[in-house]
């Protein structure tokens, strides 16, 4: 009991020493404070005041100020009001988010072209990063490529991965055939040489040729390869988005498939059920990717929030046979009258999965201007012929591109509320006014966030900002982005939420996005006041090695 009782008046006796002490150094730093002179506020190069952060983290919105230093925020909190900027962006009433990163983009040959390298329609719908090559796509040596991005600057930071389509072009060329194991070995070494210099991943494109001639155990090839690096994935334009094929559903297999087999990440890119014969079919794949989350695979998706797609007349209508060896061959076998026939009676049962000619809208064709924008219907009404000849004739002029309206809000809607669903575009970077370009080159990204988020309310805002910058960079391990933290790199944007939204439309697509007036990449200012600046500040990210 003595014992106890001494502990505890030690135990009192050192709380008084210490509150001496306290009291001690608190009156000799308040003296120390009189009489040493001020000192100068840090300077900064921007500083954000009086925003609401949504981080993009998915934690809840927050009173911040920014500050930036550099190519990194060097604060996210209270700025004191003592500091000094050379830029100070007042954004009172204001969001402030990540900058956006877009995990399927179309723009790299936009950007190669020096007047397209700002990527003004990207910028402004607030995407600081791009991911290129998608759907198996682009070159299949990437140095070219990324030598040409760091010497043009581009507006926004630019992340390569390599194509599976391209390495087995280079490789095959367009044959309709599996790989010798020669060849496959030679498509693995394309694969491990981009994956040394600094690619993030492998995609493909099992719907397009030639990886539509492909199996599942040459993607599984090539997706090993990939895995041998920390964090790759393997992001698949899926073999079928309707009833063509396989199927919507077991084309979400293979992607499953691949990535047990091989070990690594899989993203169902633009996930969609396109067409009305599996319309519905959402819940379906939507319950299959959960289950393989909890065996414990990597399984995400992206997604564009429109309800038509955006294509081409071969690969979305002409049977995978008649399409081996490119548009020329095409052509000549629709010379043919018995391989026309044949061609014709499938490409009759595709037009319908998607819906009928009234649901094609010419995107793009270079012979003839004057039918961008027009349905096929349409088109065929004033030529006085069947729409399935007309789609034959322009094949036999090298095809077109085209939007196609075969989606269904309520699979669109079920999909986005998933939280493994990213956002992307799916878009290009043409030259403005120039083509029927689909809307989602302009205004993807606020279109989610004013109709789907603000209006709608199909997930909160923080989910929507989550879920277009750190959710992605989580999943594709881009380091230090996608967030809004010290330290991260400064690609931020400053939104009103009572105007940010689309513009462009299927009839006029060329229309920027507006509300995302002030943006900043690696630091610097892209967009001030809704103006893009005439300095570019992207780089071209890639794998530490």
């Amino acid at each position: 009991m003595a014992a106890g009782q001494g502990s505890k008046r030690g135990n009192w006796g050192h709380v008084a020493v210490l509150g001496r002490r306290r009291l001690i150094g608190g009156l000799v730093t308040l003296l120390f404070a009189t009489a040493a002179p001020a000192q100068p506020a840090t300077d900064y190069d921007v500083i954000i005041r009086g925003g609401t952060l949504v981080d993009g983290t998915g934690s809840p919105r927050r009173a911040a100020d920014i500050a930036i230093k550099g190519d990194r925020i060097a604060i996210v909190g209270t700025v004191p009001a003592t500091a000094t900027a050379q830029r100070v962006v007042d954004a009172s009433g204001r969001i402030v988010a990540p900058g956006f990163i877009d995990p399927h983009s179309h723009a790299a040959p936009g950007i190669e072209t020096a007047p397209l390298a700002g990527a003004k329609p990207i910028l402004l719908q607030g995407i600081t990063t791009v991911m290129i090559n998608p759907d198996g796509g682009g070159p299949a040596d990437l140095a070219p490529q990324i030598a040409k991005l760091r010497t043009l600057v581009p507006g926004v930071n630019v992340i390569p991965v390599i194509g599976h389509n391209g390495v087995r072009r280079a490789v095959m060329g367009l044959a309709n055939r599996k790989p010798t194991p020669a060849e496959q070995a030679r498509m693995e070494a394309l694969v491990k040489q981009a994956m040394d210099l600094g690619a993030y991943g492998l995609s493909s494109g099992p719907f397009y040729v030639p990886g539509k001639y492909s199996e599942t155990s040459e993607l599984i090839g090539l997706a090993k390869v990939a895995a041998r690096y920390p964090h790759a994935f393997h992001t698949s334009h899926i073999r079928d988005e309707s009833s063509y094929d396989v199927g919507v559903i077991a084309a979400v297999k293979e992607v499953i498939d691949i990535s047990r087999a091989a070990g690594l990440t899989g993203v169902v890119t633009h996930m969609k059920m396109l067409g009305p014969s599996v319309w519905g079919k959402s819940a379906e794949a939507i319950a299959m990717i959960n289950k393989a989350r909890a065996e414990g695979l990597s399984i995400w998706a992206d997604q564009y929030p429109y309800a038509a797609s955006g294509s081409g007349l071969q690969p979305s209508l002409v049977p995978a046979w008649a399409q081996e060896g490119g548009a020329t061959a095409l052509a000549k076998r629709l010379q043919n009258p018995e391989q026309r026939a044949r061609i014709r009676k499938e490409m009759a049962a595709n037009l319908e999965r998607r819906a009928g000619a009234n649901a094609i809208q010419i995107r793009n064709f270079p012979p003839n201007r004057s039918l961008e924008g027009k349905r096929l219907d349409e088109i065929a009404r004033a030529r006085q012929m069947d729409p399935l000849d007309v789609a034959i004739d322009m094949l036999k002029q090298g095809g077109a591109g085209i939007v196609s309206f075969n989606m269904n809000e309520k699979d669109l809607e079920a999909l986005m509320q998933q939280p493994w669903m990213m956002t992307s575009t799916d878009g290009g970077l043409v030259t403005f006014g120039e083509g029927a370009e689909h809307p989602r080159a302009y205004g993807a990204f606020p279109r989610k966030l004013r109709r789907y988020t603000l209006d709608k309310g199909v997930i909160t805002l923080e989910e929507a900002i989550h879920r277009s910058s750190g959710l992605t960079a989580d999943v594709f391990a881009i380091p230090d982005r996608g967030v809004v933290k010290p330290g991260a790199y400064a690609d931020v944007i400053v939104f009103d939420p009572a105007t940010v939204t689309d513009t462009a439309t299927y009839d006029k697509p060329h229309s920027y996005s507006k509300g995302i007036d002030d943006i900043f990449v690696n630091g610097r200012a892209a967009v001030i006041g809704g103006v893009v600046q005439p300095d570019r500040a992207g780089r071209v990210l890639l794998r530490a090695r």
